[in-house]
């Protein structure tokens, strides 16, 4: 069973940036696709971003031009790199992999933007 495990979460200032990682426990050869979701207070958790096997990328409207993600096969990791920070940014950020027959999801890690 492959494990995922977030880090790069905490506190920053309105405009600044942030980078989250995730971190899996086995080869990403059998990882489809990875992705960020977060969940802000009061809303259901939403995508934020994916990136697929072939380094194919797509973002929500409300990242788009301030977040980036990436992946490094080598090191079975992805990142989510976070710039221009808002306050509505805030909230508990999810990584999550898509194996054959099964859909995987870290722990969480929180993103406090203050204003």
């Amino acid at each position: 069973q492959v494990q995922l495990v977030e880090s790069g979460g905490g506190s920053v200032q309105a405009g600044g940036s942030l980078r989250l990682s995730c971190a899996a426990s086995e080869s990403s050869s059998r990882i489809n696709f990875m992705g960020w979701y977060r969940q802000v207070p009061g809303k259901h958790r939403e995508l934020v971003a994916t990136i697929t096997s072939g380094d194919d990328t797509d973002y929500a409207d409300f990242v788009k031009g301030r977040f980036t993600i990436s992946r490094d096969n080598a090191k079975n990791t992805a990142f989510l790199q976070m710039n221009s920070l808002k306050f509505e940014d805030t909230g508990v950020y999810y990584c999550a992999a898509s194996l054959v027959g099964s859909f995987i999801w870290g722990q969480g890690t929180q993103v406090t933007v203050s204003s």
